[in-house]
């Protein structure tokens, strides 16, 4: 499942051809994808211009000029095309290319631009992706945004806010990252990463990073700036390179060579002065990838 970073990757590559530009024509080549397609999709969206395309925790948001917002969710193999002058690219950072097969392109976005018309073909395999869509102004009310934590690389996410989510919690570390009502989008890869780099076991509790007196101890700080970097880096490297995931000129990101230790099981540790070994346990259902000797 594409992570916070690789949505972000896709939200970019799209945006300069997205934004401004006119639906003339929404192809929908069959009913649903993971669930139905919102009921007359084509006739609510066609005709209407983009405002802006946005992203909330992992989903892609394109924002109309009537208020309304399109939904969008990648899923485990959902990419985006974009066909112009000729020319094809997939924007968005994927370790195997995705695919470009016709039969899995399921929506076409039809654009006018001024330079001419685009094509964005939505393309997904095993359709675990979804659409839908609903007034942005009433964002928070839908299903998806329900009660979200803030973003990773939002003001709103600090040491203090942390702490006071964290006092008196035996939740394991890792549990408690990974739980989208404390933190929008944060997922398994970059939790793993954070942890390492703050020197945090991943089944630590949370609750104690917390002081008797609710606020963060120097363990809680140094975790929120790891997990600031490790999202900020992972979006200017174009993403994880996992799983399919390319950038809009084709190429590969780099992120994934400067795992730590995700994916890293049985390497020796790279915090210099460590003589640890990356070990992976699996912690509900996820796989943690982790230094016993130096995460504590």
């Amino acid at each position: 499942m594409p992570e916070l970073p690789e949505v972000e990757t896709v939200r970019r590559g799209l945006a300069p051809v997205m934004e401004g530009a006119r639906i003339t024509q929404l192809e929908l080549r069959r009913p649903d994808l993971r669930f139905p397609l919102p009921d007359d999709f084509a006739a609510r969206v066609e005709g209407q211009r983009i405002a802006g395309l946005g992203r909330r925790a992992k989903y892609l948001l394109i924002d109309l000029d009537d208020g309304a917002t399109i939904l969008s969710h990648l899923g485990m193999s959902g990419s985006f095309r974009i066909e112009q002058a000729g020319q094809s690219d997939t924007p968005g950072q994927f370790h195997h290319e995705r695919s470009k097969d016709g039969k899995h392109d399921h929506v076409v976005f039809h654009l006018q631009r001024p330079e001419g018309a685009v094509r964005i073909l939505y393309n997904d395999p095993r359709r675990f992706g979804f659409m839908d869509l609903f007034e942005r102004a009433r964002m928070e009310e839908h299903p998806s945004f329900r009660g979200l934590g803030p973003e990773p690389v939002g003001n709103a996410l600090d040491a203090a806010y942390l702490a006071a989510r964290f006092k008196g919690k035996a939740q394991p570390l890792k549990s408690a990252l990974l739980d989208q009502k404390m933190i929008a989008g944060l997922g398994n890869i970059y939790v793993c990463e954070a942890l390492w780099r703050a020197g945090l076991s991943p089944e630590r509790s949370a609750g104690t990073l917390v002081s008797e007196k609710g606020t963060a101890k120097k363990p809680l700080v140094l975790l929120v700036e790891a997990i600031r970097a490790v999202i900020a880096e992972a979006i200017e490297a174009g993403g994880s390179s996992l799983r399919d995931h390319i950038r809009t000129d084709g190429s590969l990101g780099y992120f994934q060579h400067s795992f730590a230790v995700y994916d890293q099981e049985g390497e020796a540790c790279r915090k210099p002065g460590c003589e640890g070994h990356i070990l992976r346990r699996v912690q509900a259902g996820r796989s943690s990838f982790y230094c016993s000797a130096c995460q504590r």
